[in-house]
């Protein structure tokens, strides 16, 4: 009989544990949603300061909050883009390889700060993708428009850093004191 209730218990304990997550991550694409709504004119063209993308760093604290950022932005672009079927295609694929970057990178580096700036760098290196979608979709040269979306991304994801660091000590208080603490 204590060996069902252990199994019962633990089964309870994985069924709460997605809730959580399976929350978690509606709540970050509802947030993601709405602050891209709120600065609509300023994220989607050839010079983007979305803000919303500073919650990409969610995912050095927790992998699962993928989900929620790439279905944030998967419905930001199906809302709000002005371009919608090239944003769908080219600007999901551009945050899943970033995050899968980022998540892959995990394996390796353990210190929050050194995980945010590889999520800093991949995300502003793979808005080669977006340059390459506003080439197709809108006729804007490719180098220019990677420069100033890169530039732009860059700023976003730097001045996020600090923001979501704190952040994150409050969703993950446990996992961030002990990744803090290594090298």
């Amino acid at each position: 009989m204590s060996c069902y209730n252990h199994i019962i218990t633990s089964m309870r304990g994985e069924n709460v544990m997605n809730i959580r997550i399976i929350a978690a991550n509606g709540l970050i694409a509802a947030v993601y949603i709405a602050v891209t709504a709120f600065i609509q004119p300023f994220g989607f063209t050839n010079i983007q300061f979305r803000v919303s993308e500073m919650l990409n760093h969610l995912v050095v604290f927790r992998r699962t909050y993928a989900v929620g950022i790439v279905l944030g932005v998967f419905l930001a672009n199906l809302f709000f883009s002005p371009i919608v079927a090239y944003d769908l295609v080219f600007g999901v694929g551009q945050s899943v390889l970033a995050l899968l970057i980022t998540i892959v990178s995990m394996r390796y580096v353990e210190n929050i700060w050194a995980r945010m700036a590889i999520n800093t760098l991949s995300f502003t290196v793979t808005m080669a993708i977006i340059a390459f979608e506003l080439k197709l979709a809108l006729g804007f040269p490719f180098w220019l428009t990677w420069l100033t979306t890169a530039i732009g991304e860059f700023v976003v994801m730097a001045i996020g850093a600090p923001i979501m660091y704190a952040v994150g000590r409050r969703l993950a208080p446990k996992m961030f004191d002990s990744a803090h603490r290594s090298r």
